[in-house]
């Protein structure tokens, strides 16, 4: 199971790098090399694709792998948005990363921010300053440029609501192939993940173990009872849902015991993936879709009812 590739070529099964220690990001990039991972989420905005990509370079030298053997990921953050910025935020990227090509490159929200070398221009009240003068569209033909020069293989977009993709795809030269947005039992975002199905677009699930927050999805009660009936870990049954309802992962281990626990996945049997889908629980616990607002915010806005 933890094999399936999407027919993009992305493993289903990816590391997020989302990790704010550059030691760290190293040492669980190589581990999560080592465990088999062979996709890696990254970003600019996370501030460590040099790290990610001092590790991976070392990691595909000492384990014998080449660069086509592996899946990379960044995204444009949301102060690139104008089109004259999206090559040069690009090539930065794929220079951090010490790469010749990106996998695939997101855009990391749907949201312009102003444009500048401030990641979370704000104003004197502290909020966010938008840009209005670039529309989604404008930005995704520049990426449509990236992929025409070679040095990208594929372009998507991160953390939209289904209302904003349709009038892109509909308009997109080069349709998106991939959407990654947080998902999980209480999140199932099913509307989202059907349409992709039908158009053939990769739905990529962030946070699928709901950030770790406890209490939250590891300590649901009904995770908890069918972890117990299979002899796998509560991490281990939410991914396997994820996987098994057609969406790839994203998963940031630290540990290398805890990146072959992710690893180590099997389907569930079909009364307990039932189960879980009758959830009733529903709780966003990244409010970036509906404010822009960068990064996670846990608050108690974000309950959905």
């Amino acid at each position: 199971m933890n094999q399936t590739n999407m027919s993009s070529g992305m493993p289903s099964l990816g590391f997020g790098t989302l990790i704010p220690d550059a030691a760290t990001t190293i040492s669980a990039t190589r581990d999560a090399l080592e465990a088999g991972f062979r996709h890696f989420d990254c970003a600019e905005r996370y501030g460590n694709e040099r790290e990610v990509g001092e590790a991976l370079q070392s990691g595909l030298a000492a384990g014998g792998i080449t660069r086509e053997e592996i899946f990379v990921t960044t995204k444009l953050w949301s102060t690139n948005h104008r089109p004259e910025r999206v090559e040069a935020a690009f090539e930065a990227s794929l220079q951090r990363l010490q790469l010749d090509y990106i996998d695939l490159y997101l855009i990391h929200t749907p949201f312009a921010f102003q444009a500048g070398e401030d990641q979370d221009p704000r104003d004197e009240k502290g909020n966010v300053i938008y840009d209005k003068g670039v529309t989604l569209l404008d930005t995704w033909k520049a990426m449509e440029s990236l992929v025409d020069s070679g040095k990208c293989r594929a372009i998507g977009l991160s953390d939209i609501s289904l209302k904003e993709l349709l009038p892109l795809y509909e308009s997109a030269r080069i349709k998106p192939a991939v959407v990654q947005v947080e998902a999980h039992p209480y999140l199932p975002e099913t509307e989202l993940l059907e349409f992709c199905k039908e158009k053939g677009i990769v739905f990529l699930a962030f946070a699928p173990l709901g950030h770790g927050i406890r209490p939250g999805l590891l300590e649901d009660p009904v995770i908890l009872k069918i972890a117990s009936s299979v002899g796998k870990t509560p991490a281990q049954v939410l991914l396997a849902w994820a996987i098994q309802r057609g969406t790839a992962l994203l998963t940031t281990p630290k540990t290398p015991a805890r990146a072959r626990e992710n690893f180590d996945i099997s389907p569930l049997p079909e009364d307990a993936f039932d189960e879980i889908n009758r959830i009733q629980t529903r709780q966003r616990f990244n409010g970036v879709v509906k404010t822009g607002v960068p990064g996670f915010i846990p608050n108690n806005t974000s309950h959905v009812n």
